[in-house]
């Protein structure tokens, strides 16, 4: 899905910003801004709940929005500089939303099976009703390992996309990118179907879940104070991004410079993933997620001290290990938190929220002209204020 993913933008990206003038990149970057939040109003309400209904949809609704992708590349490919292109972007944007969004209660479902699995043949049926399973253990570094890989591949493909994309043309990458989701689609259906205990979990809720859910949509308290703080770091991811974006073009740094933008990025994020594949057993999530809003502040007012091009690139870096700490860590906490028949729509809800916040972010720099000082500082006093509410507000409330 990664690499699928990644070979789109990079046909995409060339009309968005690089190939107009500053000026028109600001009314490019806004609907493309615009673009991004819209396909979670059709997610969010529509196929959250559509996602909860059975354990086995789940597996199907990751292979049809594969297939859907494999589909829809073909047909933007044939209509690559006609208005068709933008309702078939949007649509292949849902489709891509529909899959994040799943793969977030696909997670624990899977490591369920998996776990029961491994139990019924190592006890035997006899003994498993008398035999307790571990179905948190792990949570958070299955999300990283899955993101780990997915950076991984995405990283890769970017750099064929690149290569095609300049050979060829942005028709081939997106050809490409149409036989990459095929493979995605078949690997998708071959997915081991849950186990009967598995799928009588997530089948429904509880009354007593759905009074829960009623009273609190945003989850319990841990559940919500750690969307705050996931919720702040995808702002600043936003805010950075747009920051160094725009910054770079008003003193017409050349294309080397984004691209080691992007390289430390994906450098930082493998470094942040493989962090939290080693220490989910060893810190709390709550932690990983305090370490990363203080990391972010610390590392904005660092850069705020000497505001050159190569500091800024190392920003970016440091940005993409916080980030790729926090949202695993605030992914598990919602899988062990939300009752597995409610966590489609919940995912679905936190997804728009999160895409929100970082849109808010990305919008500052694009509206007001910013320099790196100053941008850097306003980050760095928000994301420290952030790192020391959100643990003593966590605590206040569960206490309370």
């Amino acid at each position: 899905m990664m690499a699928g993913d990644t070979l789109v933008t990079v046909s995409l990206a060339g009309s968005l910003f690089f190939s107009v003038s500053p000026t028109e990149a600001k009314g490019k970057v806004l609907l493309y801004l615009l673009l991004t939040i819209a396909p979670f109003a059709v997610v969010s309400p529509l196929l959250g709940p559509l996602i909860d209904r059975s354990a086995n949809g789940r597996r199907l609704l990751v292979a049809f929005s594969a297939g859907v992708r494999a589909v829809l590349c073909i047909l933007m490919a044939q209509h690559l500089n006609s208005l068709w292109l933008f309702p078939l972007a949007f649509l292949l944007l849902v489709s891509s939303k529909l899959y994040v969004v799943t793969r977030g209660a696909l997670v624990p479902e899977m490591a369920r099976t998996d776990q029961f699995r491994e139990h019924a043949e190592r006890v035997g049926d006899a003994g498993w009703p008398n035999q307790q399973v571990d179905e948190e253990k792990g949570f958070a570094g299955f999300n990283a390992q899955l993101t780990l890989l997915g950076t991984l591949v995405g990283l890769i493909a970017g750099s064929v996309g690149a290569g095609i994309l300049k050979g060829i043309g942005a028709t081939s990458v997106l050809v490409v990118a149409s036989i990459v989701y095929v493979g995605a689609t078949v690997a998708s259906a071959r997915l081991q179907r849950p186990t009967k205990m598995v799928r009588d979990e997530v089948a429904g809720l509880t009354q007593e879940e759905r009074d829960r859910n009623a009273l609190n949509p945003l989850g319990d308290s841990e559940v919500a104070w750690g969307l705050g703080a996931a919720s702040l770091m995808r702002f600043s991811v936003g805010f950075t991004t747009f920051l160094l974006a725009f910054g770079l073009r008003r003193v017409s740094a050349g294309l080397g410079w984004y691209a080691f933008a992007l390289g430390f990025s994906g450098i930082g994020s493998l470094g942040g993933l493989a962090f939290v594949t080693r220490m989910r057993n060893i810190l709390k999530e709550s932690t990983l997620l305090t370490i990363a809003l203080f990391a972010t502040g610390v590392g904005a007012a660092l850069a705020s001290l000497h505001p050159v091009l190569w500091i800024q690139v190392m920003l970016a870096g440091w940005l993409g290990v916080s980030g790729a700490v926090a949202q695993p860590s605030f992914d598990a906490i919602t899988q062990r938190n939300v009752a597995p028949g409610a966590q489609g729509r919940t995912f679905a809800r936190f997804a728009v929220r999160q895409q929100l916040l970082w849109v808010i972010g990305a919008l500052i720099p694009v509206a007001i002209v910013l320099s790196f000082s100053v941008g850097d500082r306003l980050l760095a006093v928000l994301m420290i204020i952030a790192s020391v509410a959100y643990p003593i507000g966590r605590r206040n409330a569960r206490e309370g």
